[in-house]
């Protein structure tokens, strides 16, 4: 909320790491403590340069282009009946949704399971970057487009 409260498109002007670290503090005990956040996504980029070699924010942007999906589905009531109907999905809501997948798949994996949550941030990650199938935000993302497929 905060900053892109004021004006329509100004989350756009917020770096995409910053952007990554506020989807971070959602649940509950950790909503707001964002240094934490921050503190988690670094750590998670030192895992993944050393996994890949590669420059963490590149792999960061590669994820965000294989976990974003291209279409979706909305509702639309013409005379008192319900249709889903299928759209193309704007390229902000794009990039919004391919966040808040990886940041989903992070928490999950890291839910009852002694791997932390930077480890399993960085693997979303590197997996979701080369659209492995084991990527929470990858199969979220291909649900949604099945979903709409089946909705055109």
């Amino acid at each position: 909320k905060g900053r892109h409260a004021k004006k329509r498109f100004a989350k756009s002007r917020v770096s995409v790491v910053e952007r990554l670290a506020n989807n971070l503090m959602r649940p509950g005990r950790n909503a707001g403590k964002k240094m934490l956040a921050l503190n988690i996504v670094k750590r998670a980029f030192e895992i993944i340069e050393l996994k890949t070699g590669k420059n963490p924010i590149q792999v960061l942007v590669w994820a965000i282009e294989n976990a974003s999906p291209r279409e979706e589905t909305t509702r639309v009531v013409y005379g008192g009946i319900l249709y889903h109907v299928s759209v193309d999905v704007s390229p902000q809501r794009r990039v919004d949704l391919a966040l808040r997948f990886i940041s989903e798949g992070a928490r999950a994996c890291s839910m009852n399971n002694p791997k932390t949550i930077e480890e399993c941030l960085a693997d979303e990650i590197v997996a979701a970057a080369y659209g492995d199938a084991n990527s929470y935000a990858i199969r979220k993302k291909e649900e949604i487009e099945r979903v709409a497929l089946a909705a055109r």
